[in-house]
């Protein structure tokens, strides 16, 4: 049975095989099912019109099957009729146009079914009742009682010539009747002729009954009967007819007969004899038998028929009205099938349409048909295999694309300039890593934020949205210029230690969709170069130009305090001892002076080797014992500290500076408050999670002042009255040849200052590269 889900089930395969094994299947079945009935209609009709008692005795079987034939018929459409409505109210594509279809085609099919129905109805109504008028049946029944009455007059005769030939036999004695019997046989035309006695005993016999031992004889009591009339009349009886007519045999192969019986009249010379009977078998005309035995059957079959009318109006409309269902369901698998030739490609095109917006474009099924619907499924198909291709180019361009992308992130993670991109209102849109390492803030975590958002750069980005708008504001000023150019000193921080400022260079450009992007460098390294070879210039210019004249002006005053002390008074003399001595003094501090000048000036390059920094500083700290040191020296050395790669002069320079310069604010401060000057603190620290070795030294002192920690680096700052400003500078610079990380800044507690720290980070020995 067709399935009207098939459609649905059938426009998702990926070709028509599907779709012509499911037509197969339901236009076999549905023409099987539609023969085999119709075999069946034909079958009871023909049974109903020949074979009147083979329908009787089958009828109860009969009844039933076609009762389940129409009920199964039933179901099937209301089955399909359900899943139908099913389909449609599930919004099915295609439902709607099925149900159209189907409709169309069963209104085709039983509009004129209904029509032929009624109309066959009406004519097997009337024609069944004018089967049995009055006057066929009175015309039958005249008929019937003609044959019979012709048939008793043509028996009579045949007795009444039997009679007359037994005259024959009154003067035969019984020897010698054989030969009269022969003869009476001729004449009567009979087929056996038999002689009886009155005790039924057969004296001599002509025909058939020769041949017989016992031939049939006549019975007593019709022998008494015509004994008792005297041979006045002779007996006759038909034989035949009704074993024929019970039979059902063809007319021209009827033997029907008539058998006579009369009294042989006694002889007058002995009337006292015997009784004898004369027997004599003679056939009835055929003609006449048939004839008879026509109207007989005639009118049994429309006795039999009118008594059966109800039955055959029942069975003739039970017939039409499984033939209205035959075509009923026909009409409805016409329908279906149909309709799936018909919806098939546009279910085609649907389930294609449907599959393109899921995105999936593979081949589909089209159509080889010639007329504009497959022509359609073939430029469907062809559509959307091009649709693939450009998709295929796509996801190329886009592999492509990402592989680009991915190649452009490798690169700006790579950098070491910092790269920001920027929205109009300044949020962080992408940063890479080196401008986190530069700005020393997570950037990625204020990713989508803004930029005056971020901790320490809220100058940062003021400047920075300065320059984009001076840039992107000005169209007239800006013409011709693709980015701005900007030199910045960043200043940041981490908790109480303030990093030496950050000197930037950036540049600033517009990108599509109102994006821009940031680039800028830490020139600080570069900066710090160039002032510290500056300084050193300076330096060497100013020691040599110094020196010089600092021993001629040593050797005039001391020449000079020889020559006049014995000439002057005593007063005199010590004014002028005092005088040469400031002289002498000056000179020997601006010489002390000259050569820090000449030893910043032409510091040597590190040699770096392994070496253990806790032994340096155990080694230095053996200077800054209690017995040498006004201020005491605490030391916290981690031993987990691993090998570092320095200098060990230059380091050991490093730390005296420091040690020094910790010392004195310490005692500076001491003094200023008149307290007891507290502590210096010494300590190394393995930091696993940085890598790094870190050298720290703390005093208790005043702590840096904010100008101070902006330019601690630089030569001649200082906060030291005799001071020369350039300790701090010595430090960077061996810093810096060691590839060490310097930071200082103050220590506080609850906001109020405690005193300064310096601190050294080195790269272990192990993870220095190889030269």
């Amino acid at each position: 049975m067709p399935d009207f889900q098939s459609l649905e089930t059938e426009a998702s395969l990926p070709s028509t095989a599907r779709w012509s094994r499911t037509t197969r299947w339901a236009v076999g079945t549905g023409v099987v099912l539609m023969v085999v009935v119709g075999v069946l209609l034909l079958f009871l009709l023909t049974m109903a019109t020949n074979n009147r008692l083979a329908y009787e005795r089958n009828y109860s079987w009969l009844f039933w099957a076609n009762v389940v034939v129409a009920g199964l018929l039933l179901l099937v459409l209301l089955w399909g009729g359900l899943r139908l409505a099913l389909r449609l109210r599930r919004g099915r594509f295609g439902s709607k146009l099925l149900l159209k279809l189907a409709g169309i085609f069963t209104l085709v099919g039983l509009l004129p079914g209904l029509l032929i129905y009624v109309v066959s109805y009406q004519f097997v109504s009337r024609s069944i009742e004018s089967w049995f008028d009055v006057k066929v049946e009175g015309a039958l029944s005249a008929g019937v009682s003609l044959a019979s009455a012709t048939l008793d007059t043509v028996a009579n005769d045949m007795a009444n010539n039997t009679r007359t030939a037994g005259l024959q036999l009154s003067q035969a004695s019984d020897t010698g009747a054989a030969l009269v019997l022969e003869r009476i046989r001729d004449q009567l035309g009979a087929t056996d002729v038999v002689l009886w006695n009155a005790s039924g005993k057969a004296i001599a016999s002509a025909g058939k009954s020769q041949f017989s031992l016992a031939p049939e004889r006549p019975s007593a009591q019709m022998l008494r009967s015509l004994r008792e009339q005297g041979g006045q009349r002779a007996a006759a009886s038909i034989e035949g007819l009704d074993d024929a007519g019970d039979a059902g045999a063809d007319n021209a192969s009827i033997s029907a007969k008539v058998r006579t019986l009369a009294l042989v009249p006694s002889s007058a010379v002995n009337l006292l004899e015997e009784a004898r009977y004369l027997q004599a078998t003679i056939p009835l005309p055929q003609t006449l038998v048939g004839n008879a035995l026509a109207v007989q059957e005639a009118n049994r079959e429309y006795q039999e028929r009118a008594l059966a009318r109800t039955g055959l109006q029942r069975m003739y409309i039970g017939t039409l009205t499984l033939a209205l269902f035959l075509a009923v369901f026909g009409a409805v698998v016409l329908a279906i099938v149909l309709g799936n030739q018909l919806a098939k490609p546009l279910l085609l095109l649907a389930q294609g349409m449907r599959d393109v917006a899921r995105g999936d474009l593979r081949p589909k099924p089209a159509l080889q048909s010639k007329d504009e619907i497959g022509v359609l499924t073939r430029s469907f198909a062809v559509m959307t295999q091009q649709l693939a291709d450009a998709r295929a180019d796509a996801n190329r361009n886009l592999l492509q694309l990402d592989a680009a992308r991915s190649n452009l992130q490798t690169i700006l993670d790579n950098l070491t300039s910092g790269v920001i991109v920027l929205d109009r209102d300044g949020r962080i849109v992408l940063s890479n890593p080196g401008a986190t390492r530069i700005l020393r803030a997570p950037m990625a975590v204020f990713q989508g934020k803004r930029l005056c958002d971020v901790s320490g750069l809220q100058d940062f980005a003021r400047v920075v949205q300065g320059q984009f708008e001076l840039f992107l504001g000005d169209a007239s000023a800006e013409q011709g210029r693709e980015r701005w150019q900007q030199v910045y000193e960043l200043d940041a921080g981490d908790g109480d230690v303030v990093h030496n400022s950050t000197s930037l260079v950036m540049r600033g450009a517009e990108l599509p969709e109102e994006q821009r992007l940031l680039v800028f460098d830490d020139i600080s390294e570069i900066v710090s170069a160039q002032r510290a070879q500056a300084w050193g210039e300076v330096a060497r210019r100013v020691a040599h130009e110094i020196k010089n004249p600092l021993t001629p002006i040593q050797l005039s005053a001391e020449r000079m305090a020889m020559k006049l002390t014995d000439k002057l008074q005593p007063t005199e003399q010590a004014l002028l001892a005092k005088s040469v001595k400031t002289i002498v003094d000056q000179v020997g501090a601006m010489k002390r002076l000259v050569d820090e000048f000449r030893d910043y000036a032409r510091l040597p390059a590190a040699k770096l080797q392994p070496m253990d920094l806790n032994a340096l500083v155990a080694e230095v700290l053996q200077l800054y014992g209690e017995e040498n040191a006004t201020v005491r020296v605490v030391a916290s050395l981690d031993e987990n500290c691993p090998l570092i790669r320095g200098d060990s002069q230059q380091l050991r320079q490093v730390i005296h500076n420091l040690l020094q310069n910790a010392q004195d604010a310490t005692a500076q401060k001491a003094q200023e408050t008149g307290q007891t000057p507290g502590s210096v603190t010494i300590e190394t620290r393995w930091n696993d999670a940085a890598q790094r070795v870190r050298l720290s030294i703390s005093d208790s002192g005043t702590g840096f002042a904010p100008n101070i920690l902006q330019r601690a680096f630089e030569p001649y700052v200082t906060t030291k009255a005799r001071g020369t400003g350039l300790g701090l500078a010595v430090v960077k610079k061996i810093a810096d040849e060691h590839g060490a990380r310097v930071d200082l800044g103050n220590r506080e507690e609850d906001g109020v200052v405690q005193g300064a720290r310096v601190s050294l980070s080195f790269v272990p020995n192990d993870r220095v590269p190889a030269a």
